[in-house]
């Protein structure tokens, strides 16, 4: 009986102290997780940041590769521009000048290119671009000069209509040079000129070489009670965005 006795008061006791402590370590295991869980997250939060630093600065270096490669296609291309102009006008030596100042508005009427006198520049030589005619020296300094633009309404250009080799005249209009066009008029009686036709230079006047891109008939109108007509050009060249331009310099012997 004493035996048993002590064995159940043992028993109760063990009971006593056992019940409370499983709970108690539960939650002690159950916190340590999660602070475990909390501490892991946080590296793994540590190691996301890293890696997206790491995306970044790889989609940075690819961003200015890109920009070099678009930057060296656009390089080429001018060099192989250049390198048509002067095969195909070989009695000129084609000179590079860049747009430092224009006359207010959106159109680059009037403006003005950092080469002059000093680089060979002189009065009445011819300024392209890749995509065709762009205008006239019009006046010339030491180290500037200013060129007046085809869609300007003092510019008169003898030209031909490159389908048919008939000859006619374009010219700047006051009216249309908000628009960017020019007008095209002489036109020969007999002349099949359509919409869509290229107009190209003639050669003749004595300013512009032949065979240069003027633009793309894009209107035919008829003048009232005459017999005559006339057509309205859109120039290849964007007088809207020029940068660079390139000046026809005429080969000295």
């Amino acid at each position: 009986m004493g035996l048993t006795a002590e064995y159940s008061s043992s028993n109760i006791i063990g009971s006593i102290i056992n019940v409370p402590l499983s709970p108690i370590q539960k939650l002690v295991s159950t916190v340590r997780n999660k602070v475990g869980e909390t501490v892991a997250m946080f590296k793994d939060i540590n190691s996301i940041k890293q890696e997206n630093e790491s995306l970044k600065e790889e989609v940075e270096r690819l961003r200015k590769e890109n920009r070099e490669l678009k930057e060296f296609k656009l390089k080429k291309e001018e060099l192989e521009s250049l390198l048509n102009i002067k095969n195909q006008f070989n009695e000129y030596d084609p000179i590079g000048a860049n747009i430092i100042a224009k006359d207010p508005g959106n159109w680059f009427i009037t403006f003005k290119i950092d080469r002059g006198t000093n680089d060979g520049v002189d009065v009445n030589f011819p300024v392209i671009n890749s995509d065709g005619l762009v205008g006239r020296v019009a006046a010339c300094h030491p180290f500037s000069s200013q060129v007046v633009a085809l869609i300007d309404a003092g510019t008169t250009v003898s030209a031909k209509i490159s389908r048919t080799r008939d000859p006619v005249r374009v010219r700047g209009d006051l009216a249309l040079k908000d628009e960017g066009l020019c007008i095209v008029d002489y036109i020969p009686p007999d002349t099949d000129i359509q919409v869509g036709d290229t107009v190209e230079t003639s050669g003749l006047g004595g300013i512009y070489p032949k065979g240069i891109i003027i633009g793309t008939i894009i209107e035919i109108r008829e003048i009232s009670n005459q017999l005559n007509k006339y057509a309205l050009v859109k120039p290849a060249v964007d007088f809207r965005r020029l940068e660079n331009v390139l000046v026809l310099m005429r080969k000295t012997e």
